[in-house]
């Protein structure tokens, strides 16, 4: 009798492994996840027009800049050349932008390298049509780092300008 138990409870368990299998088959594959996670529910560029959510992933918040530098680098003039066109076509939203320093440098030097780069952005996107009277800037130097570590790859993440939306009158 302990004989046939055993091979009972093998054969329940065999053909619930094969129930778990078939279900797992019907899941969607690692790079179909992959790519909805990387785009939201509806997958990349799915965000609706006009939303925060659009300029982010469709136009792009942040540009980088070189170490030591406010110059708008090629990169960041075709991000900003977006943000310009977004802008113009959304005017409800008025617009913080933030400057950001690596860690590298005192506090009062990276607060006022940010503010540079705030500026820098101003600039540039007020020469591409967007109403200053939308646009404030502020530098929060090395205080907000994006990655925290200390190497090169990291230092240029947080050398950067973000365009933060705001609805108009907030």
């Amino acid at each position: 009798m302990v004989g046939l138990f055993s091979l009972a409870a093998a054969r329940r368990i065999t053909a619930v492994c094969g129930l778990v299998l078939l279900v797992a088959a019907c899941a969607k594959s690692p790079s179909e996840l992959d790519s909805g996670l990387a785009g939201g529910a509806g997958g990349a560029g799915s965000a609706a027009p006009g939303t925060a959510q659009d300029f982010v992933v469709n136009v792009g918040d942040r540009v980088l800049f070189e170490t030591d530098s406010s110059d708008v680098t090629a990169d960041g003039r075709s991000t900003l050349e977006r943000q310009a066109q977004w802008l113009t076509r959304y005017p409800r939203y008025a617009v913080t932008l933030e400057g950001h320093a690596d860690e590298r440098g005192t506090r009062e030097y990276n607060l006022a390298l940010g503010a540079r780069r705030a500026k820098a952005v101003n600039d540039y996107l007020v020469s591409r049509g967007v109403s200053p009277s939308r646009l404030r800037t502020v530098s929060f130097g090395k205080e907000r780092p994006v990655a925290v570590c200390d190497n090169a790859s990291c230092w240029a993440q947080n050398r950067r300008g973000v365009t933060v939306l705001n609805n108009a009158g907030s």
